[in-house]
């Protein structure tokens, strides 16, 4: 695929994060609250909101490769700590588990913020 295509992927992928991962801590915040929100698909989204984290971390070095171009510093910087948040907060899941809403709620908002730290960054 052309780099072109690569950046529109790269770009789409980074709005999903986002909004996937801002809903996701939104719902598990509220889930806190009302316990009708505590659902077994909670975990699925989060999950997979997750997941995306790594594969929009994928298209970005595949970007880079198939460009031929150098993304700013701060932006690959952002983008990495996406990945590296997501492992501490899954990493911390038993030692937190008495708040285990607030630890992935409060853990997808800040990955949100970094995504967008790093959209920012990239333009």
């Amino acid at each position: 695929m052309s780099a072109g295509i690569w950046s529109t992927v790269h770009t789409a992928l980074g709005w999903a994060l986002v909004l996937s991962n801002g809903a996701a801590g939104l719902w598990s915040l509220g889930a806190i609250r009302w316990h009708a929100l505590r659902h077994r698909s909670l975990w699925w989204f989060l999950g997979a909101a997750w997941v995306l984290v790594f594969v929009q971390l994928t298209a970005g070095v595949i970007l880079m490769r198939v460009a031929a171009v150098d993304a700013p510093a701060f932006h690959v910087f952002y983008g990495a700590c996406c990945a590296v948040a997501v492992l501490f907060v899954y990493a911390y899941r038993q030692q937190l588990a008495h708040r285990r809403y607030e630890l992935f709620g409060l853990g997808a908002l800040f990955i949100m913020g970094l995504a967008i730290r790093a959209m920012f960054l990239g333009s």
